[in-house]
């Protein structure tokens, strides 16, 4: 995507960048190169990339959402960011993007608009740099200061992710609107107990009020639910894609998993809320 870089700060002394040949550089010096996959690596250095997805998790979420699972949740999620956006000027930012689908699938909804994908895993961005041709890729830690220019985006998504409420309000343009996917405790419960998932916590909804709470207000949830027909591959993929893979032993999940029958209806359960910054009206 021409141009994103100019979304984008230093991590280290929070000015502006500018391309340099196949760098992006700021005024005091500092630069960082484009991987030629097409993302920067905005990470300060000696930072942990600490739980970021692997690069079989990468394959794992790439092989489940190709087959189109998620489908439902995506027009949701395209539905709520098109609404946020409706009247504002900004960029999209899905922060804890993993490989960019659901932003891609928000952008085609929305002609014209620039995407920015933002992960600690350069396996991650490396997919979601070729994800759509108007999104950029970024590798940063989501709790940190978000190496993202003030009021420059006009939606924040966060999907399945961390939520650092004092970024999003900093990043998000005056009008803009924060989108966020949280699992329900019925979210793939037909393969917790066989797979050895970890479960949703019951208070979900209680600590997303507490952590968003005090920077944004809720707007308005849906809550998408509906039965998925998964192969043993798929429930495999939907198994290793997630937080349960950093919990497994190696062979663990492919041994339980033909247990399973096959096909597997597993439940899909979401709620998607959207928030406005506090006070904003």
């Amino acid at each position: 995507m021409a141009g994103w870089h100019t979304l984008l700060a230093c991590p280290h002394c929070g000015a502006g960048l500018a391309e340099t040949g196949s760098a992006l550089a700021c005024e005091a010096g500092h630069s960082f190169d484009v991987a030629r996959q097409g993302y920067v690596n905005l990470l300060p250095g000696g930072a942990s990339a600490g739980t970021a997805d692997t690069p079989e998790m990468v394959e794992a979420r790439m092989a489940f959402l190709a087959r189109g699972h998620f489908r439902t949740l995506d027009d949701t999620l395209a539905d709520a960011v098109a609404a946020v956006v409706d009247g504002t000027e900004g960029c999209v930012i899905d922060v804890g993007a993993g490989t960019g689908e659901h932003l891609a699938a928000v952008l085609e909804r929305l002609p014209g608009r620039a995407g920015l994908a933002l992960d600690i895993s350069k396996h991650a961005a490396r997919r979601a740099a070729r994800a759509h041709p108007r999104i950029g890729a970024v590798v940063c830690d989501a709790w940190g200061t978000l190496p993202v220019r003030d009021g420059v985006a006009a939606a924040v998504m966060c999907v399945f992710a961390p939520r650092n409420a004092p970024e999003f309000a900093r990043v998000l343009a005056r009008g803009g609107g924060l989108v966020v996917v949280t699992p329900t405790p019925l979210h793939l419960e037909e393969l917790v107990a066989p797979l050895g998932l970890v479960s949703v916590d019951p208070r979900k909804e209680e600590r997303l009020e507490a952590s968003l709470g005090g920077h944004f207000e809720r707007r308005a949830t849906r809550v998408v639910e509906c039965r998925m027909s998964l192969s043993r591959a798929d429930a495999l993929a939907a198994a290793l894609m997630g937080p349960s893979a950093h919990h497994m032993l190696p062979g663990e999940a492919e041994s339980r998993v033909a247990d399973l029958p096959e096909p597997v209806a597993v439940t899909l359960s979401v709620s998607v809320s959207m928030w406005s910054i506090a006070g904003a009206g």
